[in-house]
């Protein structure tokens, strides 16, 4: 199945919550974990058993492992590894973005199968250029993963370049229309997606790409289901709101964590 296809049964059968696993420092001293490797290992441990098979999609930001250097990107390899294949879909956040030979190799790094860190689906960055990001789509497609491409970013320095008007519409606009045509044929719905800020306050651009729509900054960082109802309205059913600091604040709790996104799913439902 394409990624696009599993996204669409994922949001049916767990809801349409996406759960960001961000192991910054003050989060694990909130669990009462250690800020070092052994920290990070527990705390992604207990969000592997609290979310496996649990929720529709998980998102872990690969910074918040790489900064304890190769031993943590050692527990990001086996917290992938662990997710997959559980029901749960994993969305790796990376947003790499490069040319040529590179970026393939950051492809075949990411969405290749029989990489040892394969993910459902990556972000990348297109602020290189739209086709820089041919080789990500190209892997993608062979291997049934997903790409999320930054679109409407919620950063106050966003603007200065997503805005910014090419032509006869914006960059961001742009990369929003040749995400609509990649997803043109796909049924019931493409696997290339945009990244869309929760808290970016007006869209002002067509989201009706026909791919999922991943949308950072709901819960903790200000974005409400009334916002994700006014910026999406007709195409609210691609939308997938990523929480994290709303739900880990839960932990360390299993099943308190559990539960923490039970009511997410039910508010976002509920909308």
């Amino acid at each position: 199945m394409s990624f696009g296809s599993r996204a669409r049964a994922a949001m049916a059968a767990y809801g349409p919550a996406c759960v960001g696993i961000d192991p910054h420092s003050s989060l694990l001293a909130e669990w009462g974990l250690p800020d070092d490797v052994e920290g990070l290992d527990r705390f992604a441990t207990i969000c592997v058993e609290a979310f496996a098979g649990k929720v529709a999609f998980v998102k872990p930001q690969s910074a918040f492992f790489e900064r304890f250097g190769a031993r943590g990107v050692v527990v990001l390899e086996r917290t992938i590894q662990d997710l997959r294949h559980t029901g749960s879909l994993v969305v790796l956040d990376v947003k790499r973005g490069d040319i040529g030979s590179t970026a393939a190799a950051y492809a075949d790094a990411y969405l290749d199968e029989d990489a040892p860190m394969a993910a459902d689906a990556i972000t990348v960055n297109p602020f290189l250029g739209f086709g820089s990001l041919q080789p990500f789509f190209d892997v993608a497609a062979k291997n049934d993963a997903g790409v999320f491409v930054l679109a409407l970013t919620s950063n106050k320095e966003g603007p200065e370049v997503q805005h910014a008007v090419n032509g006869e519409r914006t960059v961001a606009g742009g990369v929003l229309a040749q995400l609509a045509a990649l997803n043109a044929d796909a049924y019931p719905m493409g696997s290339f997606g945009a990244v869309v800020g929760a808290t970016i306050g007006d869209a002002a651009e067509d989201l009706a790409i026909n791919g999922p729509l991943l949308v950072p900054g709901f819960g903790a960082q200000g974005g409400t289901v009334a916002d994700i109802r006014r910026l999406f309205g007709s195409v609210i059913d691609n939308v997938i709101p990523s929480t994290s600091r709303g739900v880990l604040s839960a932990g360390p709790d299993v099943q308190a964590l559990r539960d923490s996104v039970a009511r997410v799913n039910a508010e976002l439902v509920g909308s």
